[in-house]
């Protein structure tokens, strides 16, 4: 975590706060903030935060496409649509086995038993002001699948949402399409509590693999050595002997009690809605494992866009890649940038009529797809999804609403979704906005207009005269 403070200061994306500040309002207004003053937006520090003694506090660290990029170990300016492309590259790179190391700083003290108290280890505050409590939100947890424990690739790493019910407790909302979600409910069929570890303060990379839709049996930990170009270091947690990261700040371990509830929310969610109280399982925290003065890393989320549509942008967008074009290779590129893939827009080549709405169907059952996808807007291979203007134009050129807009009723959606009635249930909309082909002879697109030839040339001769103008 220190590591990449100390780069992104280093290249002028690190804003340290010296003022005192509140710990609510100013911390989540500022994190807020930081979404509303353009892309290239810096992370906080705070270590000024009146009540709080040492407070170290860092927010918005992924909440940029400068962030993001460093993040990834590319330079701070590379467009959004290149940092996707060498994303979709190193995923091929799948799997890079993690290294295993001692001495991680997270062991230099400890808490344990009726001794762990969360409110001497962490600066806790809320985000936004109808929030049902103070929540860790940009936390990796870790758990396995009872019925396999040893199975290194059913290990999960994912993000949840987790609330602070106690100096000792915690909610957790595990969405049923998630892993963490499985594994629960294989420990409770068997009578069992789910041991779990949580980590906060982790190395970016580990951040943004556990926001990955990535199938059931695939690491984290090995999909992170893909994505540094390295292995991802790995220590072993003191009471559970679960793989964890070894840079993080804070280890917590604990499990999540057997068929035990509690009301959890109501939480300002990345939908740019609150979510309600609802019953969820409980976590008691067994074990408390911490650098000295460690950085509490939080997010802010709400309206986008905020730092989660950074941080779970590209990695939503490759899997559905590489998910789609395991079976349909025509697939050109997927944009499910947009609130966490609840909208998606795929472009493709065709084999017929009618494949668009089958590349549209599949994105919907994958195992993003199932909890997340919505609507989704195909487009021809030639328009580029992240270019709206370009799907604008598809959208309102290519559809006739009576033969390429398909409403499927009543599928699953996960129950944060605000349109949804009942909660988990939602209807899923195909927009196909391609060219039909045969059979489907539909319309008048024989003679598209294109670019001239020398269009290309000409783009790239302007661009390099306006860049002599300005220096």
């Amino acid at each position: 975590m220190g590591g990449f403070l100390g780069t992104l200061e280093k290249e002028g994306q690190l804003l340290r706060i010296t003022e005192e500040v509140l710990p609510e309002p100013d911390l989540a207004a500022a994190a807020n903030a930081t979404g509303r003053i353009g892309e290239g937006a810096p992370a906080l520090w705070f270590d000024n935060v009146k009540g709080f003694t040492d407070a170290r506090i860092a927010l918005n660290v992924h909440g940029s496409w400068a962030n993001h990029a460093l993040a990834l170990g590319l330079p701070k300016h590379t467009p959004v649509k290149e940092q996707v492309a060498e994303f979709a590259r190193r995923w091929d790179a799948f799997p890079v086995a993690p290294e295993r190391r001692e001495d991680a700083p997270w062991r230099e003290n400890t808490q344990e038993g009726d001794d762990v108290d969360l409110f001497s280890v962490l600066p806790l505050f809320r985000l936004n002001d109808g929030d049902g409590g103070f929540y860790l939100d940009k936390a990796a947890v870790v758990s396995r699948d009872p019925e396999d424990p040893e199975n290194f690739g059913k290990q999960n790493v994912g993000t949840y949402r987790l609330e602070v019910i106690g100096r000792n407790k915690l909610a957790i909302q595990p969405v049923p399409v998630h892993d963490v979600a499985i594994h629960l409910r294989k420990a409770e069929e068997k009578g069992e509590d789910l041991p779990i570890a949580i980590t906060l303060g982790n190395d970016p990379v580990m951040t943004i693999v556990a926001g990955m839709p990535m199938a059931y049996d695939q690491s984290e930990y090995e999909m992170a050595g893909a994505l540094r170009g390295a292995p991802a270091p790995i220590a072993t947690a003191p009471l559970t002997g679960f793989d964890v990261p070894w840079g993080s700040e804070v280890v917590i371990e604990g499990v999540i009690e057997s068929r035990e509830r509690q009301i959890e929310g109501p939480f300002g969610e990345f939908t740019g809605h609150y979510s309600g109280g609802r019953r969820m399982p409980v976590i008691r925290i067994d074990r408390v494992s911490y650098r000295t003065n460690p950085v509490f890393e939080s997010l802010y989320l709400g309206m986008p866009w905020t730092e989660v549509d950074y941080l779970v942008g590209p990695n939503t967008c490759v899997p559905l890649l590489k998910q789609l074009r395991a079976e349909f290779p025509e697939v050109q590129a997927v944009n499910a940038m947009y609130t966490h893939g609840l909208l998606v827009i795929i472009s493709t080549k065709k084999r017929y009529g009618g494949f668009a709405k089958a590349v549209a169907m599949r994105a919907m059952t994958t195992p993003h797809g199932l909890g997340y996808v919505s609507t989704v807007i195909v487009v021809d291979e030639d328009v580029d999804p992240f270019n709206l203007p370009q799907v604008m134009w598809a959208m309102s050129s290519k559809v006739n609403p009576s033969g390429d807009v398909v409403i499927v009723p009543n599928l699953s959606v996960l129950e944060l979704a605000p349109a949804a009635q009942p909660a988990g249930i939602t209807s899923k909309m195909i927009i196909d906005a391609t060219t039909p082909v045969s059979p489907d002879n539909r319309g008048s697109f024989a003679t598209p207009a294109k670019d001239l030839p020398e269009t290309a040339e000409w783009a790239a001769k302007l661009q390099r005269l306006m860049a002599e103008a300005r220096d």
